[in-house]
């Protein structure tokens, strides 16, 4: 078991897509140590899909069985860590491809649409490239880079795909102005206490060419809804 597990681990940094389909002869009629190896190799696959596309299952299979035989393997250690290592430096660079691929799309069509957000009645564009549309005009007292603000949210992509949201969790959330992208601490300071504002933030001034996380590509122009309700 921590043999093959051992495996999974090493194998969890790697990641290129594509499986070949494939037909089980595993049943409810099969010997319980086949429903047992086929449930446990399921569930290996299952929890360590993305590391396992790409590979030879075959080789991956008599790898495991070699192991788990005590066996020499075909490879040497020096073999093994060799080829683990290329295999990586493919991956990432096919990575590395796909990401600067996307960040190129995204941006093009983040330029696309403010170009056209700026011609929206009501849509304020400052001289950094934001954009903002007041909602709801505030009454109270407006922040500074260092003041600590209370607000609720919504960010979403161009798209409409709603990538955080204070507002659906019902818990308006606390920060310091400065702590957050340059887009949105700048158009904080447009604002007052009461107020809503919708902004529209260019990549350079959010998440840039790295982007963040799954759910922010590169190069994401972002919308962020916000009420502003307390400076603190």
């Amino acid at each position: 078991m921590k043999k093959i597990l051992s495996v999974i681990c090493a194998l969890s940094c790697l990641s290129t897509p594509v499986w070949a389909a494939t037909t089980s002869t595993v049943n409810a009629n099969s010997s319980l140590s086949t429903q047992a190896g086929y449930s446990f190799g399921y569930l290996l696959g299952k929890s360590n899909a993305e590391a396992l596309q790409g590979l030879d299952l075959n080789a991956f299979i008599e790898g495991l069985r070699t192991a788990s035989n005590n066996q020499n393997p075909a490879l040497s250690e020096q073999e093994m860590a060799n080829a683990l290592a290329l295999y990586k430096k493919q991956a990432e660079a096919k990575d590395l491809i796909a990401h600067q691929q996307q960040a190129e799309i995204n941006a093009k069509a983040g330029a696309a649409f403010l170009t056209n957000n700026a011609r929206q009645s009501g849509v304020v564009t400052t001289a950094s490239g934001l954009q903002y549309q007041v909602l709801k005009a505030g009454e109270g007292k407006s922040p500074n880079k260092n003041s600590t603000v209370e607000i609720n949210y919504e960010g979403r992509l161009i798209d409409g795909t709603v990538f955080d949201s204070s507002i659906a969790r019902e818990q308006p959330v606390d920060f310091r102005v400065s702590e957050v992208v340059s887009g949105l601490s700048e158009g904080l300071l447009t604002m007052k206490e009461g107020g809503k504002t919708r902004f529209f933030i260019p990549s350079k001034l959010g998440y840039g060419e790295i982007g963040a996380g799954d759910a922010i590509g590169p190069n994401s122009t972002l919308i962020f809804d916000v009420e502003l309700i307390k400076v603190k």
